[in-house]
Order: C-alpha cells, then structure tokens, then sequence
C-alpha cells in the first residue's frame, strides 16, 4: 500500500529581512538561524550573511564581551553557568554564551555539547547557549566567534561570554576579540604555573582560582598568593593594568558576584579612560585582516592553477629536491599572475 499523504511543504527560504527582523526582535528561533547563517562556509550564504551583518553593525556594540580560558577541568562549563545565573537572576541582564567546543575529527562537529553541560542556564529566557565547534580554528575560538558576537549584540544581550577550548597556542586571538579576558584557575598552582606561559598571565585581565570550597579552600588562597607574586615578577603591565586575582566556587556559587564586580569595573574604568572604544576599533581592523588572511588562505587551496602544480610541489619539497621557500614562492606566483 502506497503513502497517498501530501509531500511536506518546504522550508520557506529566508531573506535579510526575515534574519533581520527577527534578530533585533530577540526572536532566539531567528537568532539561532542567524547563527547558523554567519557560520555556513557555502558559498550561496555568503552575500545574505555579509549584507546581515552590515545591517546590524549598527545595533550591536552596547555589550560585553568576556573570553573565558582554562586548562581541561578547571570547570569552565560550571562556572559559566553559575557566573550567567546570578547575570540572569540577580543583575538582571540577558546572556548569551558562545561556547567553543572542541571538533570531531570524523564530522567537524561539536563534541562536549555545552547546553547539556548548562542545562540550568539553558532553561532560563534571558539567556542563550550556543555551541560551536572550533573546527580546527588556532586560539580555541571558533572561526566565526567575532561575527556570533556582533550578532548577539544586535539581538540585545548585554553579556557575551566566550568559552574557549582551553589553554592552547594562540589564545591571543581571544583577548583580541574580548573586552575582558577572565583565566580560570584550579587549586594547587604550583605545578600549575609551570605549564602556563608568561605571555598568557600577561594577557589576563582577571585570574579567578575556581574549586575554593571544602577542604580545596586552602589551596585555593594559596594559588591566589602564588598568582600574585608571578605577577610581581612580570614588567609591562603597567600599560594594561595588573589583573585582579580572586577565589571562588562555581559548585558553591560563592566567589561568583565579586568575580564578576571585577570584571564589570575593569571594564568602567577603561570605558571612562577611553580605551574600552579604541580597544573596540582595534580589534575591528584585526578582524580586518584575520578575515583578509582566511581569504587568501582559501583562495590557495582552491585556485586552479595552483591544484595543477600541487602535488609536484609537494612531492619534491618531500623528497628534499626543493626547498620550503621556493615551492611556496612558486604557488603564490600562481596566484599573483592570475
């Protein structure tokens, strides 16, 4: 017996105006869908994404945005939740989490899946969680971080919260596209420290030792000692400011409000001296030319002429016949010629 229902109608294809309507409306359906426009690699989303975001420019900018570091454990998920609850519930502000899980090697996809992870948060009306894989993205961010926070900006949340992979190589690209940039810490920093980079304790304009509660709460004060005086060790802070240090515990949600009072008057205090907005516009031109340098990088690996000549290039830098410098001379020159 043959199904005589009707086929399913189809899906109604979107235009600017439908993304851009619902965006500043604070329809979360529609902001999802927007999310998932500005994150699409195909190319036929490219020209609605990019007319998108140049429609909400005007509107985003009045949030702000904290990246969110640590190593593996350090409980960022946890934190998060409880720093976007007392956001939510007691300061009254809508949140909106942008969390950078790690990528499946088999489909790219998300792996850690952080709305299950802050399923409290999740539930709440002022607040929206959205995971994206990093995809393979250098700084634990995912490629298209910068472009969700505008996004999110324009819809009206007034906290964007970064939650990065993890301490890794590159997380200068978060500080770069943050307006505060929080390292959470575990207890027992001493073999800590050793592992973390100078230039990343530089980076970081609050360290908050996470997991201070119960018999952890010792070790938590003396991280915080020990953070202090590395810090002391450092020269060249004086430019940004020495970062505040503070204990705390997102399992206890004790700690949490004056993490989040220094980070809120970090940010006053450059708003009133002026480097909250030049921050802004500098961060602006280095999205500049991060987008600038993905181009370029896809053109490469995309370009006729230079898939013809690949292989030999590749085959003869590996048998050792061609040196790196020429092979990779010869493959832009395929490009510059063209």
């Amino acid at each position: 017996m043959t199904d005589s229902s009707p086929p399913a109608p189809r899906r109604r294809v979107l235009t600017s105006d439908d993304y851009f309507d619902g965006v500043v409306q604070g329809n979360l359906a529609m902001l999802a869908r927007a999310f998932t426009l500005v994150e699409s690699s195909a190319t036929k989303h490219h020209a609605i994404a990019e007319d998108l975001l140049t429609r909400l420019m005007p509107h985003s900018g009045r949030g702000i945005r904290i990246g969110i570091t640590g190593a593996p454990g350090a409980g960022k998920s946890t934190f998060i939740e409880a720093l976007g609850l007392l956001l939510v519930q007691q300061r009254g502000l809508r949140v909106a989490v942008l969390a950078v899980d790690p990528s499946s090697g088999v489909t790219g996809g998300s792996i850690l899946g952080d709305k299950t992870r802050m399923g409290r948060l999740a539930a709440e009306e002022n607040a929206f969680i959205r995971p994206s894989p990093s995809a393979g993205t250098l700084g634990g961010v995912a490629n298209k971080t910068r472009e969700c926070m505008l996004v999110a900006e324009a819809a009206g949340f007034d906290v964007i919260l970064v939650e990065t992979v993890g301490v890794g190589q590159s997380e200068t690209m978060v500080a770069e596209m943050t307006d505060c940039f929080l390292g959470l810490m575990l207890p027992g920093a001493g073999d800590e420290l050793q592992g973390i980079k100078r230039g990343l304790l530089e980076l970081l304009d609050v360290i908050a030792v996470n997991k201070a509660d119960g018999k952890n709460a010792e070790a938590a004060a003396l991280a915080a000692r020990q953070y202090h005086n590395a810090l002391d060790s450092l020269s060249g802070r004086q430019s940004t400011g020495v970062p505040s240090i503070l204990t705390c515990s997102a399992l206890t949600k004790t700690g949490i409000d004056a993490v989040w009072d220094a980070i809120e008057s970090k940010c006053e205090r450059r708003r009133e001296s002026g480097a909250f907005d030049n921050r802004r516009k500098e961060q602006n031109l280095r999205w500049l030319w991060a987008i600038v340098e993905d181009q370029l990088r896809q053109t490469l690996h995309t370009h006729p002429g230079v898939q013809e000549i690949c292989d030999d290039v590749e085959n003869q830098v590996l048998a050792g016949t061609m040196p790196p410098a020429i092979g990779a001379r010869r493959l832009m020159e395929v490009i510059i010629k063209t």
